[in-house]
C-alpha cells in the first residue's frame, strides 16, 4: 500500500457499545461517530481492531438492534471510497458477513501483515495471542466451532442476545480483567508475543487492541508496540502518516 500525499491511516479499538447499558453507550457512540467524521477528511484507510460492540451475533436474517448511527456512518464513509478494515475481537467472535455485504467493510478474523511504503505493520485485535491465557484460548475454540454457532442460532434472538450480553459482561474469560493496569513490560503478553515475532521477521509497528490500555513501547530501535486503549475510558486512537505512528486522544 502506498500512502497518498497528505493522507493518513487511522486505528481505533474497543468501543464496546452496549456496555454497561444503552443510555451510556449512546453518549460514547456519538463521540465515536464525531471522530469518524473528523478523520475521514484525510483518511486513506480506517482500521477498527475489534470489539466495536460488547456483544454481536448475526442470525441468518437478524442482526442486533441498536447503534445504527455508527453503522450508518461506517456505511457512509465506505460508500465514499475510504477503505474500512475490521478485525473481529473477543466480543464479536460470531460476526458473519453483514459488515461485508451491507457496509462494504473488509473483515479479518486473524492478524495481518501490512506494508505501507517502507514500513511493515502487524495488526490484530490481540486476543488469544502470546503465552498463557489458556482458559480463553480453549473458550475461543469452543465458541468459534461451527457446531456451537449452529446450536446458538436456534435460540430465539431475544433470548440469544440477552444471554450473550450477560456472558459478555459477567464471564471474565470473555470480558477479561476489567481492572486495567500496566503489568510491566516483561509481563505484558502482547509485548512478549511481539518480541517473539521479531525473531522471525521485522515489523516497524505492532498494533493491537484488547488490553483497553493506551501503550507505546519500544521493542528495539526500529520496532514499536502500540496498544490502542479504548473508547470507554481513554478515547484514544492511533494515527500513521506513513513514517511515524502516534497515539492520540479524541477531545470530547
Amino acid at each position: 500500500m502506498e500512502l497518498p500525499k497528505n493522507k493518513k491511516i487511522y486505528f481505533a479499538s474497543d468501543s464496546h457499545l452496549g456496555l454497561p447499558n444503552s443510555d451510556e453507550s449512546r453518549v460514547r457512540e456519538k463521540y465515536f461517530v464525531d471522530w469518524l467524521e473528523e478523520v475521514r477528511k484525510d483518511a486513506a484507510a480506517i482500521y477498527l481492531l475489534g470489539d466495536l460492540f460488547d456483544f454481536w451475533f448475526e442470525y441468518k436474517t437478524v442482526v442486533p438492534k441498536g447503534f445504527v448511527r455508527v453503522l450508518g456512518k461506517l456505511a457512509e464513509i465506505s460508500d465514499a471510497g475510504i477503505p474500512i478494515i475490521f478485525f473481529v475481537g473477543n466480543h464479536d467472535l460470531w460476526m458473519r458477513d453483514y459488515f461485508q455485504k451491507e457496509l462494504g467493510i473488509t473483515v479479518y478474523h486473524e492478524p495481518i501483515r501490512l506494508t505501507v511504503g517502507d514500513s511493515r505493520l502487524f495488526i490484530g485485535h490481540g486476543d488469544g495471542l502470546g503465552p498463557d491465557d489458556k482458559g480463553y484460548k480453549m473458550m475461543k475454540k469452543l465458541f468459534t466451532n461451527p457446531l456451537s454457532k449452529w446450536l446458538f442460532r436456534w435460540l430465539h434472538p431475544d433470548w440469544g442476545m440477552r444471554l450473550g450480553q450477560y456472558l459478555s459482561q459477567k464471564n471474565k474469560l470473555i470480558s477479561g480483567d476489567e481492572d486495567v493496569k500496566f503489568l510491566g513490560e516483561d509481563k505484558e503478553w502482547l509485548v512478549a508475543y511481539s518480541k517473539r515475532k521479531l525473531q522471525e521477521e521485522h515489523f516497524d509497528y505492532f498494533v493491537f487492541g484488547h488490553r483497553h490500555l493506551p501503550m507505546e513501547i519500544e521493542l528495539n530501535k526500529s520496532s514499536h508496540y502500540i496498544n490502542l486503549g479504548d473508547w470507554i475510558t481513554y478515547f484514544t486512537y492511533a494515527e500513521f502518516d506513513g513514517k511515524k505512528m502516534a497515539l492520540k486522544t479524541w477531545k470530547k
